[in-house]
């Protein structure tokens, strides 16, 4: 069994985990063991293949396992009758494209998760407001996305992400189609929030460069964890 790294409340706890696609064809995932805490950096490490994506599905509950159990904060994952809900409002998603709508503005694409929440139409424009002042992106609140550069974009996705005041955030390559100027600013962005707001960051990479600035790193290997550790303080950014 997994032991506690962070020593706060548990939020995910994976026994022996699996996923199987293709009627058992394709392993994704081989009875992965893991327990994540309240306000950890983790990050999910490892070449493409390996598994690292299908574990942050899991987590988001975009997909569900074959076998062995997902726990949420003590309870099982799959057994809650509202993941919709959770996905809403309990979970953050970065993604590595983004996945802002075209036709709409910053403001609108923050706003489009609060549809979720009993917030009116003010309170929303307030929000969304206030979540892109704290990206930095103040002066781009009616920009469409086309208007953005890459890293404005990210960080619009990022904002969005907060909408609903969730306690855990999943990246999965946020920095993937960044340059390495904009995913520096990224990355400095997401520890930032991290910190302040004493997030559960999970996010997946295949760059070691950037799994350092993460507080521990799980290296997955053809759908097993083959490493599971602190980063070393040397390794990570001052």
């Amino acid at each position: 069994m997994a032991t506690s790294h962070a020593g706060g409340e548990c939020v995910f706890e994976a026994i022996t985990l699996k996923k199987e696609y293709d009627d058992g064809q394709v392993q994704a995932l081989r009875g992965v063991d893991f327990r994540i805490d309240a306000g950890e950096f983790v990050a999910l490490v490892g070449p493409s293949g390996s598994g690292k994506s299908t574990l942050l599905q899991m987590l988001g509950a975009l997909d569900h396992p074959s076998g062995g159990s997902l726990l949420y904060r003590g309870a099982p994952l799959a057994e809650r009758a509202d993941l919709a809900a959770y996905r809403a409002l309990e979970i953050g998603f970065i993604f590595q494209a983004f996945h802002l709508l075209p036709t709409f503005t910053a403001m609108e694409n923050v706003q489009i998760p609060m549809f979720e929440s009993p917030r009116g139409a003010a309170e929303r424009k307030e929000r969304a407001r206030e979540l892109l002042k704290s990206v930095g992106l103040e002066p781009r609140l009616h920009h469409f996305p086309s208007k953005l550069s890459g890293g404005e974009r990210q960080r619009v996705a990022i904002a969005r992400s907060l909408a609903n005041g969730a306690s855990v955030l999943l990246a999965d390559e946020p920095t993937g189609n960044l340059d390495s100027e904009n995913a520096g600013v990224i990355l400095d962005l997401l520890e930032r929030l991290h910190r302040e707001q004493n997030l559960t960051l999970v996010l997946v990479t295949h760059d070691m460069g950037i799994a350092a600035r993460a507080t521990r790193r799980i290296e997955m290997r053809d759908g097993r964890i083959v490493s599971d550790r602190p980063t070393e303080p040397s390794l990570a950014n001052p």
